[in-house]
C-alpha cells in the first residue's frame, strides 16, 4: 500500500482502518502515477489521515472551503504551526476535487457567462488539459471579481487597470505565480478582444517576468538541514572526516567553494586561530577567524585522514590519481 510507512505493517493497518481509506489510497495512487516523490506521498498521507478523521460520513455530498479551513484551524491548534494549517488546505482541496466532493463557493458575477464561454473554448476548441482549465478558471475568476469590486468594466479596461491588479495582489505571489497568472490573463483578454469584449492593447500590455532554470530551488539549505548533514558526516570514515571539515569551513566559516578547494597548509595559523585567504577584489590576503569547531575538524582530517603527500593543498583525493 502506498500509505504504509517505515513503521511497518501495524501502521499500514492503522491507515486502512482510518476513515475513507479507499478514497485516500485511490488518490495517492493517482499522485504516484503522475510522478509524486515518496517524500511528497508521505506528506500527503499524513495530511489526508488528519482530514479524513475529521470529515463527516456525509462528506461525499460536498465540502466547501469553510469546512476545510475549520479542519486546518484544528491542525494549527494541535501543532502550533500556521504552516501545518496551510498544508491541510493545500493537500485537502486537490483530494476533494479528485473525488468530486469539493464545492466551490457560489458567487454571482456579471461576467459569469463570459467566463463560462471562455472555459468551453479552452476545453473544447483548444484542448487544454483539465488541470490548466481549472487553474486558469480560478485565476481569471479572481481577476473578474476584482474588476467588479473596484467598479471596473471589462469593455473599458485599460492596461493601467491590469497593472493596478498586479500591484494590489503581487505581494501574495511568487515570481512563478506572477508568470502563470500573467499568462492566464493575457490569454483570456486576447480572447475577449477578439470577441469585442475589451480593447486589444490590454492583452498586449501584459508581459511575464523572466523565469530562470531551477529558480525554485532554495537559495541555501535550511539550518536544520545543515545540522543534519553535519551529523551524518560525523563518523570515523576517512572520507567523511574530510567531508565534515569541508562542510564546516563552508557553513561556519563562510568560505566559498573555490577557497576551500584551493586552501593550502601554509594559510592556516593554528596558534592564532586564523585563516589567510586571497580574494581577487582586495588583491591582498585577508585574515579570517578559524572557528574552533572548524579548526577541530580540520586538524582531525589532517592528522588522521589526509593522505601523505608533499602537495601544499589541504584537501586531497582519498585515492592517488593515476600518473601522480
Amino acid at each position: 500500500m502506498i500509505e504504509r510507512t517505515d513503521a511497518g505493517h501495524s501502521a499500514g493497518r492503522y491507515h486502512d482502518d482510518a476513515p475513507f481509506a479507499e478514497e485516500r489510497h485511490r488518490y495517492l495512487r493517482h499522485c504516484a502515477e503522475r510522478g509524486a516523490t515518496p517524500a511528497s506521498l508521505r506528506v500527503k498521507c499524513s495530511g489526508l489521515l488528519w482530514i479524513a478523521s475529521r470529515l463527516s460520513p456525509a462528506a461525499s455530498e460536498g465540502i466547501d472551503i469553510k469546512a476545510l479551513q475549520q479542519i486546518a484551524i484544528e491542525r494549527q491548534q494541535a501543532l502550533g504551526s500556521a504552516a501545518a494549517a496551510q498544508r491541510v488546505v493545500h493537500i485537502g482541496r486537490p483530494w476533494l476535487r479528485f473525488l468530486g466532493w469539493w464545492r466551490e463557493p457560489t458567487v454571482v458575477s456579471r461576467y459569469r457567462s463570459q467566463l463560462e464561454e471562455y472555459v468551453r473554448w479552452m476545453r473544447d476548441e483548444r484542448g487544454f488539459t483539465p488541470s490548466t482549465v481549472e487553474q486558469w478558471t480560478r485565476v481569471i475568476g479572481r481577476f473578474l471579481r476584482w474588476c467588479e469590486e473596484t467598479d471596473r468594466q471589462l469593455r473599458s479596461l485599460q492596461p493601467e487597470d491590469v497593472d493596478a491588479y498586479f500591484v494590489a495582489r503581487a505581494r501574495q505571489w511568487s515570481r512563478v505565480s506572477v508568470a502563470n497568472i500573467a499568462s492566464a490573463l493575457r490569454g483570456f483578454l486576447r480572447y475577449a478582444a477578439e470577441r469585442g469584449m475589451c480593447i486589444e492593447r490590454v492583452a498586449a500590455s501584459i508581459s511575464r517576468p523572466q523565469l530562470y532554470q531551477q529558480e525554485r530551488l532554495p537559495y541555501a539549505p535550511d539550518g536544520s538541514d545543515v545540522q543534519r548533514i553535519l551529523a551524518d558526516a560525523e563518523t570515523d570514515k576517512p572520507r567523511e572526516i574530510r567531508d565534515r571539515a569541508i562542510l564546516l569551513l563552508l557553513a561556519v566559516c563562510g568560505m566559498r567553494s573555490g577557497e576551500v578547494a584551493a586552501l593550502r597548509l601554509d594559510q592556516i595559523d593554528w596558534a592564532g586561530g586564523t585563516l589567510r585567504l586571497f580574494r581577487l577584489k582586495r588583491r591582498q590576503p585577508q585574515i579570517y577567524p578559524l572557528v574552533p569547531s572548524a579548526a577541530e575538524a580540520l586538524a582531525r582530517y589532517i592528522d588522521t585522514a589526509r593522505p601523505l603527500s608533499a602537495d601544499p593543498q589541504v584537501f586531497l583525493c582519498m585515492q592517488a590519481l593515476v600518473g601522480r
